[in-house]
């Protein structure tokens, strides 16, 4: 496909799966997460994917002003923490994201966390591949149940300035690796604001056991096959650069999806490989 007839085409596609601007309600908010599977919740620059904030507000810069009305995707964000009706997090690329709870499942399925809430952290730990604050932090939360980062960075001993650079990283971390999210917001702190964490598995027991049943190559065609189902098509390392796959994973999800129909390969000149949804001619 020419390049100029293929940006064309996924302008006018994107508009239909990114819908700029017609989500003007939570349950709306609800809907189009579940239909698109997984979205930032702002627009993140240099990856593409749908946001909440481009849904909600239209296609344009997030709003510096504290009252732009677009900034209502934030308490519908807080209303549903802890109402199990998405998974949100950060997630992707480190950066906020609401995934539907049926397709969270398949993200947990690329972790390295079986569902043993008392063990995989500390096989981790004991390999080198989490943090000692990381550590702290879990323990601290499943030992206590769901706590503020106000009341978390005081028990871990991270509350000094230092402490608290070292303590956004690990609660990254954790996140990343789908074992804390934000289940609620507690009036603490200099803003009178915080987020409540509580252990993923433990807050939505039925997810490690649907994760278990995918593997891990399944999972990722699944990914890559939605991910393509809301953008159109992209350069073919920008999943990549998305989910944080190896080359060679990304590689035999691209084949995967190639063999059984669902997308193909798009070769633009000086662009580079593309890859994009079958469907999209």
């Amino acid at each position: 496909m020419p390049a100029r007839l293929l940006v064309t085409r996924l302008k006018t596609y994107r508009r239909k799966t990114y819908r700029p601007g017609q989500v003007r309600s939570v349950r709306g908010a609800i809907a189009f997460v579940n239909q698109r599977g997984f979205v930032f919740f702002w627009p993140i620059q240099g990856v593409e994917l749908p946001s909440l904030w481009v849904a909600a507000a239209g296609d344009r810069s997030v709003g510096a002003e504290h009252d732009d009305p677009g900034h209502v995707t934030w308490r519908w964000k807080d209303s549903l923490l802890g109402e199990r009706q998405w998974y949100y997090a950060k997630l992707l690329r480190k950066r906020a994201t609401l995934v539907s709870l049926e397709v969270a499942p398949y993200f947990y399925a690329l972790t390295e966390n079986y569902g043993a809430l008392e063990e995989d952290y500390l096989i981790q730990y004991e390999e080198g591949r989490m943090t000692q604050e990381a550590k702290r932090i879990y323990e601290a939360v499943l030992n206590e149940g769901p706590m503020d980062t106000v009341a978390l960075r005081r028990k871990v001993g991270l509350s000094s300035t230092e402490g608290k650079a070292r303590f956004d990283r690990a609660l990254l971390e954790l996140q990343v690796d789908m074992k804390l999210l934000p289940v609620g917001v507690a009036e603490a702190g200099a803003w009178n604001y915080a987020f409540i964490y509580d252990i993923v598995a433990r807050h939505l027991p039925e997810l490690p056991e649907r994760a278990r049943q995918i593997t891990e190559p399944d999972a990722r065609s699944k990914l890559l096959e939605l991910y393509l189902r809301s953008v159109g098509a992209a350069p073919a390392a920008m999943p990549g650069k998305l989910f944080g796959w190896r080359k060679g994973d990304l590689q035999r999800a691209i084949e995967d999806g190639v063999s059984a129909g669902a997308l193909r390969r798009d070769l633009t000149g000086a662009s580079g490989e593309w890859i994009a949804l079958a469907e999209l001619q």
